[in-house]
């Protein structure tokens, strides 16, 4: 499950994401409301956990207008302001759920968890898989067959954000966002290099990645696995 985190607190955004992925959810951060709406806009996302107090443009705005274009993905507000009014005016602005901070991380993951099976996707999905490849969640590590495969930190993050979605592009801005995250000097030539580097490592595992030109990168399994 693709989750897309708006929270413009550096540190809370990294905490946050740390988690969510250490339970098996893919995050894509962003830290104002512009850049939030952008990725909102494509659609690529199962979830969104949303600050209200946003530089750029705020939560309530950027809700309103997600719900005006007809977006129907599931927003849980996170935010400070725990007022009675605030939460009544997130809920109207077509919030699913709201939490106010300080919160429980395990009542967050409980509250994704019910959030998706509403919306009729698994909260405890089975551990994503490609051909031979396998991505274990409670371990965090890829295995080829029985045997782990080694990778760097960022060759782990780039296939950790292919293979949770087989078969399916994932733009070239979106890997070097996640995989480089706040590194704004970073080129994309660098996520070319990292795709280089793993697709040596996946020969027999009967999985590759495909380029496609123009919108990034997919995983999938060779048509003879």
């Amino acid at each position: 499950m693709h989750i897309l985190l708006v929270e413009d607190d550096a540190e809370m955004s990294k905490v946050l994401a740390r988690t969510l992925e250490k339970r098996g959810y893919s995050v894509t951060a962003c830290f104002d409301g512009v850049s939030a709406l952008r990725h909102i806009n494509d659609e690529t996302c199962d979830l969104i956990l949303l600050d209200l107090n946003l530089p750029q443009l705020d939560g309530l705005h950027i809700l309103q207008r997600t719900r005006t274009r007809g977006i129907a993905t599931p927003v849980i507000i996170l935010t400070a302001r725990g007022a009675v009014g605030d939460k009544v005016a997130g809920l109207n602005s077509g919030a699913d759920d709201y939490l106010a901070k300080p919160f429980d991380l395990e009542e967050l993951d409980a509250r994704i968890r019910a959030l998706l099976r509403r919306n009729g996707k698994d909260g405890a999905a089975m551990d994503p898989n490609c051909g031979q490849l396998r991505y274990r969640r409670d371990s965090d590590v890829f295995y080829h067959r029985a045997d782990p495969l080694e990778l760097s930190p960022r060759e782990h993050a780039l296939l950790k954000m292919l293979i949770a979605r087989p078969g399916h592009a994932v733009k070239k801005e979106k890997l070097l966002k996640v995989v480089f995250p706040g590194d704004e000097e970073v080129h994309l030539e660098a996520v070319e290099v990292l795709v280089y580097r793993i697709r040596k490592k996946l020969i027999d595992t009967g999985t590759e990645i495909i380029t496609l030109r123009g919108v990034g990168y997919l995983l999938r399994a060779h048509s003879t696995a």
